[in-house]
């Protein structure tokens, strides 16, 4: 499928916008490859193709195994991620199936336990920024399989 149209050109200071949300979910403190999982399990959940090539040759260039990333949309039943992982990736799942699903009092409970306020807001801000991402490359259709580490 071809690209639809460049909204980094079409909108620059929009642009500008959701890059200034994401320096600060990159600086907040929360870990690197923490953070790619959840950028990849939002962007498996929504469907978008540019965002799960990008991210995971990402989280691969920071030293990710293969095997987590193979098996990250089966988290539940993988012995291989933390309790603080598998706290943020059913954050993520709450968050991005939003309008769908209620996040319950029994999943905050279990996120508090890894994440302190400002570090569940700050996953929250993470969360955010993934799914407006998706929600930009996929009616758009941003082509995948061009992206290269490092250069975002």
């Amino acid at each position: 499928m071809a690209q639809r149209l460049d909204y980094i050109h079409a909108s620059p200071e929009g642009f500008k916008a959701m890059r200034n949300l994401q320096q600060y979910v990159e600086g907040s403190g929360l870990e690197h490859a923490l953070l790619e999982l959840v950028k990849m399990r939002a962007s498996q959940i929504n469907g978008c193709a540019y965002c799960l090539d990008m991210h995971s040759k990402d989280a691969r260039a920071a030293g990710e195994t293969e095997q987590r990333l193979y098996l990250l949309d089966a988290w539940r039943e993988a012995p291989f991620y933390s309790e603080r992982e598998r706290a943020a990736l059913a954050w993520t799942e709450a968050l991005t199936k939003i309008s769908t699903d209620p996040v319950e009092d029994e999943l905050y409970d279990q996120v508090r336990k890894q994440f302190n306020e400002k570090e569940l807001v700050d996953l929250s801000f993470a969360i955010i920024a993934i799914n407006g991402w998706n929600r930009l490359a996929i009616p758009f259709r941003a082509e995948p399989g061009h992206y290269q580490p490092g250069r975002h």
